[in-house]
């Protein structure tokens, strides 16, 4: 099942590679503000959003540029809620090691959405982050939203959900890459 899992990551892999980045420049996707998440299903494209989050994009982009994403996994997942990520330890206790002062706005957490998680201090968001698959109203002006899926969300609902309220997840699915779009090379 292992072997398994590495052909079809080396698959996205290849994939990826082959998506033209400047098919998004072409619809007027700002590149640099623009990632690329590849998981074993598919590609992922996620807009920044710099005016609502502007250390938060540029703490993501770091982190990005680092490798710091690739294969990490979802660690948890819970239906009809989010799919959380950014914990190079896989248990949702750890992160890059540099918190984030929040960065809340009045947008709203609507399906597709990517947000920081934290933990009970408004100003522990690290690398840890979600997407959330339906509208999340409660979590409005509590979490800094980042930014948003414009592409694939079909790829994040296909990811395994965990068990539980708690929503941790047995075998989980990873992180293939994250890439900033004007990084890409055809």
């Amino acid at each position: 099942m292992r072997f398994t899992r590495i052909i079809i990551i080396a698959m996205a892999m290849a994939a990826a590679a082959l998506a033209p980045a400047a098919a998004q420049s072409a619809k007027g996707i700002d590149l640099e503000n623009t990632l690329y998440l590849d998981v074993e299903y598919g590609r992922v494209v996620i807009e920044m959003r710099p005016d609502l989050a502007p250390n938060h994009v540029t703490r993501i982009k770091e982190l990005v540029r680092e490798g710091f994403y690739d294969g990490i996994v979802f660690h948890r997942v819970i239906d009809g809620f989010m799919a959380q990520t950014g914990d190079p330890t896989g248990t949702g206790s750890g992160g890059s090691g540099r918190n984030l002062d929040a960065e809340f706005s009045s947008e709203k957490h609507v399906r597709g959405v990517v947000s920081m998680a934290r933990a009970q201090s408004p100003n522990s968001a690290d690398s840890q982050f979600f997407i959330v698959f339906d509208d999340a109203p409660w979590l409005d002006r509590q979490y800094t939203m980042w930014g948003r899926v414009i592409e694939g969300m079909e790829h994040i609902d296909a990811i395994k959900k965990g068990a539980g309220q708690g929503g941790a997840v047995s075998d989980p699915d990873a992180i293939v890459q994250i890439r900033v779009a004007a990084d890409v090379r055809e």
